[in-house]
């Protein structure tokens, strides 16, 4: 008995699950490891220059980021909202951190103020801060470009 040969096939189907499973875990790797910094920064706030200013040394840990606009309202998070209606936040905030086991003293508060806010604004934003027991603050200004860095 003679076996007459068979004609070849050549379809190629490959198996694509290893490369979704790949190019998911590609995605969740970028999302988790996403620098969210820039959202702690409001278009709206024009920086004062100041001669003084420098880069932070290191970074802030947990920072809470306020933004005091020219008309004295405060952007925290997406959120627009009065130095009084702060207030409620500002408690919001602390509570969160004692249920954290985290000290509200230790937290730094980061100011972000209009160049045009005025300074009794900036010491009101403070004061609210300190009522609810932040005392760490870090002010932020841009870096003069007419002064030579040491």
């Amino acid at each position: 008995m003679q076996y007459a040969p068979q004609p070849y096939s050549a379809s190629c189907d490959p198996d694509m699950t290893p490369m979704i499973d790949v190019t998911f875990q590609l995605i969740i790797f970028f999302l988790l490891t996403l620098n969210f910094s820039m959202d702690q920064q409001n278009e709206m706030i024009k920086l004062p220059i100041s001669e003084l200013a420098k880069p932070p040394e290191e970074a802030v840990s947990s920072p809470i980021t306020l933004q005091l606009t020219s008309e004295g309202t405060v952007f925290v998070g997406g959120d627009e909202v009065t130095i009084p209606n702060l207030r409620s936040l500002l408690l919001r905030e602390k509570e969160a951190m004692t249920r954290e086991r985290r000290n509200p003293r230790e937290a730094t508060v980061v100011i972000r103020a209009d160049q045009n806010a005025r300074a009794g604004v900036v010491q009101e934003l403070i004061r609210a801060c300190q009522e609810n027991g932040f005392e760490r603050f870090a002010l932020r200004a841009k870096q003069d470009p007419n002064v030579p860095q040491s």
